[in-house]
């Protein structure tokens, strides 16, 4: 009868070990709440006027870093919509009827919304004459002057997130007029976070020099600093995308 009993105890414990373990109820639900948390929506605005040149290469990266790691990433091509800058039409601050979101209904209007609710943005722009795009600058204005308050000159977005400006240029480390993002930077780093910045300097103005009257510039010089660079500088796009896609949203 003891050897029956024994028998048992083993038979039983071989059972349960061929049980899997599942994670404790607690466990699982702090799981199910960091992917909740997690970043869902990134907007990649490209300031850039070519599709398929530099600026657009690293916002591409960086789209690919943050799927990559679970996040939607949605670029928009500012010339490839219709819109103007700011109309000075007040209508984001009527009283009783302030939005910080801009009023005017144009193709940039859908864009817009879709930044008050995403989870990230990243803006992208070649540097040109020290400065970004026009189209760049543009849409700036439409997105932060809603944000102003004329009664307090406080910046307040629809919600904060986090930022990262890539700048594309021909200058060098060493060498260059570029302002960035100039004064729109304070009203980015007031109303969202400070923002992370990414440069690819000495990039690849066109794909054959001997094309162009630009004599000026040694092609044999920006090949050899493309190969050197130009893959680091997707890098740390794709790595850029990854790190902002994996942070914890509040």
């Amino acid at each position: 009868m003891a050897t029956d009993r024994r028998n048992f105890i083993k038979k039983t414990a071989m059972a349960l070990a061929a049980i899997p373990v599942l994670s404790s109820p607690l466990r699982l639900l702090a799981d199910d709440t960091n992917n909740q948390n997690k970043m869902k929506k990134i907007m990649l605005i490209d300031g850039g006027p070519r599709r398929n040149m530099n600026t657009a290469a690293m916002l591409e990266s960086f789209a690919q870093g943050a799927r990559e790691a679970g996040a939607e990433a949605t670029v928009v091509r500012l010339y490839d919509i219709d819109y103007k800058g700011c109309r000075s039409c007040m209508a984001c601050k009527l009283k009783g009827k302030a939005s910080n979101v801009c009023k005017i209904k144009d193709d940039l209007a859908p864009v817009l919304d879709e930044i008050s609710q995403a989870d990230g943005l990243v803006l992208g722009s070649p540097i040109y004459f020290g400065d970004v795009t026009g189209q760049m600058r543009t849409f700036l204005e439409r997105l932060a002057f809603p944000w102003l308050s004329y009664n307090d000159y406080s910046m307040t977005a629809p919600k904060r997130m986090p930022v990262v400006l890539i700048e594309t240029m021909n200058g060098t480390p060493q060498r260059n007029n570029s302002q960035g993002y100039g004064s729109m930077e304070y009203c980015i780093a007031t109303a969202l976070g400070q923002p992370e910045h990414i440069v690819a300097y000495n990039t690849y103005q066109v794909k054959n020099y001997d094309n162009y009257e630009l004599a000026g510039f040694s092609e044999e010089a920006k090949r050899k600093w493309r190969d050197e660079y130009w893959e680091q500088d997707l890098k740390k796009a794709f790595d850029a995308g990854k790190r902002m896609a994996e942070q914890i949203v509040p």
